[in-house]
């Protein structure tokens, strides 16, 4: 590697360690597997990404933030009830450490 190339390769490296983790989600994913029992899995799959009524959930939320995630939750859209009013704030948290289980 030539030396003028290293300050690339540097913060190549400095970029991919800052994006590659993100940090756990804050509640409790037994307790969010619950939840989605109760609320969710009527709609949705969690072992496939094939659709029920709306999108399989496995793997769709690991790239999404948290609070993009919160936000559908609350808020629902395309056929998807909110769920703002319904559930708290605590079993939201627990919700979204599931779906990262998936």
């Amino acid at each position: 590697m030539s030396t003028r190339s290293f300050p690339i390769v540097a913060a190549f490296a400095v970029l991919c360690a800052c994006q590659s983790h993100r940090p756990p989600a804050t509640g409790d994913a037994a307790k969010g597997q619950a939840t989605f029992r109760a609320t969710c899995a009527i709609c949705h799959n969690t072992d496939t990404g094939d659709r029920k009524v709306g999108p399989g959930l496995k793997g769709l939320v690991q790239r999404t933030p948290d609070a993009s995630v919160r936000a559908k939750i609350d808020r629902g859209g395309n056929g998807m009830p909110a769920f703002e009013d319904v559930l708290t704030a605590p079993e939201k948290d627990d919700l979204i450490a599931y779906l990262r289980t998936l």
